[in-house]
Formats: structure tokens, sequence, C-alpha cells
């Protein structure tokens, strides 16, 4: 009996496993909401929080343009599932060919459903920086910590695709009687961070250098020339920003205040700390937080930013 039961368990984990796949499968299909925000832009808006299981690594934002005879699409969401659910979005407002996908920046969170918008003949674009993404080792190390705890929804069948053109620099492009303004604005928050124009709507999709709502993820982005990036897309002023994560904003300057205010607020205080030589974890603990604690993605984010930042600042003090 004994070794009856043990060989039954190779076919129990099969079982499993073909179950939670059909239930990922099914969940992928399930449709997201596009938002209309102008006369030819639509957006899907993801959870608030950090990507995990339990949102299917639904937490960043993707949009997309309606031309005249094309759609043009910003963004692909953070799982293949999530790629084929966005295509079934753009499908309930248009059946125009899907011409091009424009990658805001090579994160996981905005580039893991490239492979459906692929098969639907887009042509991606991103921004020339994102190469380090794949040669430097960091595609392959994110890919295997997506596996881990975004499984099933990223599994060993997903496939990281690279840009078909990558960008030099600033670009512009007439799509359908709509013109497109491409910016680049790295690095901020990314080596690669692009802004989409979509001219005669007046509505620009910003990435990640907005974070709307929640915390911001800083990890070891350069937040000096962040702030400075803040400062060139307030300075903007579109009429509607749509952001890589939580709702699209009409009021610019003010929205980009709660990540202006918790960058400053975050060099402000590891730079205190590296100026006095104060070890991370006790200048860690005697920082005040209060002022974001409640915000969402706080516990999931705080810490890795301010360690990210305090070497980033221990940087910035070898280099003066």
């Amino acid at each position: 009996m004994t070794h009856s039961r043990f060989s039954l368990l190779p076919w129990l984990r099969a079982i499993v496993a073909l179950t939670t796949l059909t239930l990922a499968a099914q969940a992928g299909a399930q449709a997201l909401k596009p938002v209309r925000v102008s006369e030819h832009v639509w957006y899907v808006q993801g959870d608030s929080g950090m990507a995990s299981a339990a949102n299917q690594g639904f937490n960043s934002n993707a949009g997309f343009v309606v031309t005249r005879d094309s759609v043009i699409v910003i963004d692909a969401l953070g799982t293949p599932l999530l790629g084929d659910a966005l295509v079934a979005a753009i499908r309930q407002v248009s059946d125009k060919p899907i011409r091009r996908v424009i990658l805001t920046h090579y994160h996981a969170d905005h580039f893991y459903g490239l492979a459906a918008l692929k098969a639907a003949g887009a042509e991606v674009w991103a921004h020339q920086a994102g190469r380090e993404y794949f040669t430097s080792g960091e595609a392959a190390a994110r890919l295997a910590q997506r596996q881990k705890d975004l499984f099933p929804w990223v599994d060993e069948h997903t496939r990281l695709i690279e840009a078909d053109r990558w960008l030099g620099g600033d670009t512009r492009f007439e799509a359908g009687g709509l013109h497109f303004r491409v910016s680049f604005l790295g690095p901020a928050h990314s080596s690669e961070d692009l802004l989409v124009s979509v001219e005669e709507d007046g509505v620009v999709f910003c990435g990640d250098i907005l974070f709307a709502g929640r915390i911001p993820f800083v990890g070891s982005a350069d937040s000096k020339r962040w702030l400075a990036a803040i400062d060139v897309l307030a300075g903007l002023r579109p009429k509607i920003l749509v952001t890589g994560h939580g709702p699209h904003s009409t009021n610019a300057g003010a929205d980009l205040g709660l990540t202006r205010d918790y960058l400053l607020y975050l060099r402000e205080q590891m730079g205190k700390a590296v100026d006095e030589m104060t070890p991370f974890e006790d200048a860690y603990a005697r920082t005040d937080w209060s002022r974001f604690s409640k915000v969402p993605a706080f516990e999931a984010a705080n810490r890795i930013n301010a360690y990210g930042t305090y070497l980033t600042l221990e940087r910035e003090s070898l280099a003066k």
C-alpha cells in the first residue's frame, strides 16, 4: 500500500498543475475594462499594489490609441495572459489592425504581455537604453523571480521579447491622421523612460514617471534625474496624463506631487544618514515614515526604495 500510495504522487502533482494552468487560462480570458480619456485614447488600469499571484500580475496600466486606420498601443502589461486580455480589450473598441506597441520602459510589469501584441501584428518600439536590461543579466534574474512569485501567470513558457526598433532619442510619427511624439526622459525611473504624446488629444502617456495613488518603486533608480523628469513632465501641461500605475490625471501638476514629495523625502532622510555616516539600518529605523505609511504598496516597496536611495546618495557623495 505504501508503494502504491507514493506511486500516485506524480499523477497527483500533474493533475494539480493542469488544474492550476486551466484556471490561469480562464482568468486570462477575463475582460479588462477600457477607460476612455479622450476622443481617440483608452487605457486599462491595474491594481494599486505590487504585482502578486493574488492580482495575477495585473498592477500596471497599458493604453491604446485608435486612429483612422490602425491602433497604437503603449505598454503591454505584466504577464502573457494579460497581453491576451489587453488585445481583447482593444477589440472591444476597435477591429482595426494593431500596428505598433511603444514601451515606456523595460520593466517586467510593462512588457511581459508583448507576445499577444506581436501575434496581432504589432511592431515593438523602445529606447535603445533598454538593451542593457537583456545583456546585464537583469532580464533573466527578474524572469526567475516572476516565475516563482507569479506562477502560473508567469512560467517556463514565458518569452521575453526585445524591441523590433530601438530608438536613439526623440521621434515623431503620424498614424491614421494623428500625430505622436515619443520623448526620451531617462534615465529616471529606468534608464530608458519614454513619454508618448498624442498631440491632437493633448494626452501624454508617462509610464512610471508618475505612480498615482501608491508608493512608487524606486529601487536603484536615479532619483535626482527622476525629479528633473517630473519637472519636465509638469511643464508640458498635458490635458490628460496616463500614468504607469493608478488612475489617469487631469491635473498633472498636482498629481505629480506624491511621487515628487516621496522622492524628495527619501533623498532628504537618506542623504542626512550618508552625510552623518549613519548605517542604513539605524537610519531607516529612526526615520518617521508616517506621512507615507498608509499609501498602497508602502510595506512592499519602502525599505527597498530607502536602501536603493541610500546607495545612490553614497555614490553621489563619492562623485563630488
